[in-house]
């Protein structure tokens, strides 16, 4: 059997204009140990935003 990956965390992303939380997403700390930026629809805005990584 695979063995879960220990890099592999979930984060949740928010929104940065109104704050708004999108369900949780996996990033790989090994990889981006910053903080994520993705850009994606926010259904409170109803356009595409910049969501962040929230600590």
């Amino acid at each position: 059997m695979a063995k879960k990956n220990e890099n592999r965390n979930p984060v949740e992303l928010k929104c940065s204009v109104c704050g708004f939380m999108i369900r949780p997403t996996e990033k790989n700390k090994a990889n981006t140990p910053d903080r994520l930026e993705l850009n994606k629809f926010c259904k409170k805005c109803n356009k595409i935003q910049v969501f962040k990584e929230k600590k």
